[in-house]
């Protein structure tokens, strides 16, 4: 059966979960402050926010919220490192984790604080005499108030005041009321269908003209002023009218506007939003990868 995909798009929210091949008890100290820095590494490289962790010996939870990098990309960075890095390390081949990981689209704005609560509980569930205070968890950065390096500590804070040291009694308080055991499905948030019907339809999500010719061009391997200025080559052609084709349907640029950014009459405008226009393989090829990415979601 094929892999169900996932929904990916900029500033999307996500409850990560890892876990051991077979369940395997994996991650020593000594390996924990690996998957640390390999988490860190891909920060910086991919500029994703996390929100809160928790390294268990034999699983991970992250809260994450993507960029322009989508999750996969992401995961997949961190996952393969340590994969390698844990495999050199004890002179053996093989997966690491099991199977691929497993990703919860959240809704931010209802379920941020239950997330954070329920990955900053793990120890505490796991019967783990360290209980809150367990090193290898992001409880310790909200606990500390400190700006953080890999956590966006003082961003969540300043959800609860300003003031910082309210913030840090605020977000104590909160971890300190009574904390209930419950499964796992209870915090995935929201389905992806479930979250599809709440959010506008693609149509009504407009994405920047700009965005639009910059990961086009891109996709392409052609520069942008090549493309507005070689008007007679195949190539260029093509890469405007899946400019054109995509900024109809996720932009709201007008066909004016739109016509003088690509150096094209209007009448060549709606010549290709109406299809009297045909495209090509690569018009069709484009625009698929646009939308794979996940950008139409933005």
């Amino acid at each position: 059966m094929p892999r169900k995909p996932r929904i990916e798009y900029p500033g999307a929210f996500y409850h990560v979960m890892c876990r051991g091949n077979n369940g395997e008890y994996i991650l020593t100290e000594e390996e924990k402050k690996e998957y640390v820095r390999f988490i860190m590494k891909y920060k910086e490289r991919y500029e994703f926010k996390v929100y809160a962790y928790c390294i268990m010996d034999n699983h991970i939870h992250l809260l994450l919220e993507t960029g322009e990098v989508p999750l996969s990309k992401i995961m997949q960075g961190i996952q393969q490192s340590f994969t390698q890095y844990y495999n050199k390390k004890y002179n053996r081949t093989g997966h690491v984790f099991q199977q691929r990981f497993k990703a919860q689209l959240c809704d931010k704005e209802r379920y941020l604080w239950q997330l954070i609560k329920y990955i900053h509980y793990n120890p505490v569930e796991a019967g783990l005499k360290q209980g809150l205070e367990y090193r290898w968890s992001s409880h310790n950065s909200y606990i500390t108030g400190k700006n953080d390096t890999l956590v966006e500590v003082s961003f969540i804070l300043r959800m609860l005041s300003e003031n910082s040291a309210i913030a840090q009694k605020e977000y104590r308080n909160f971890m300190n009321i009574e904390h209930e055991t419950v499964p796992i499905e209870e915090y995935e948030v929201v389905s992806e269908q479930e979250y599809n019907s709440k959010q506008p339809s693609v149509k009504n999500r407009k994405i920047r003209l700009e965005a639009i010719i910059n990961e086009v061009c891109k996709e392409a391997e052609v520069s942008i002023e090549e493309t507005i200025r070689r008007t007679k080559i195949q190539k260029y052609s093509d890469v405007r009218k899946a400019i054109v084709r995509l900024s109809e349907k996720y932009s709201d640029v007008s066909k004016k506007e739109l016509a003088k950014q690509l150096n094209l009459p209007p009448s060549m405008i709606s010549k290709i939003t109406s299809g009297k226009s045909q495209g090509t393989q690569l018009v069709d090829e484009l625009m698929r990868k646009f939308e794979e990415k996940g950008i139409i979601q933005a």
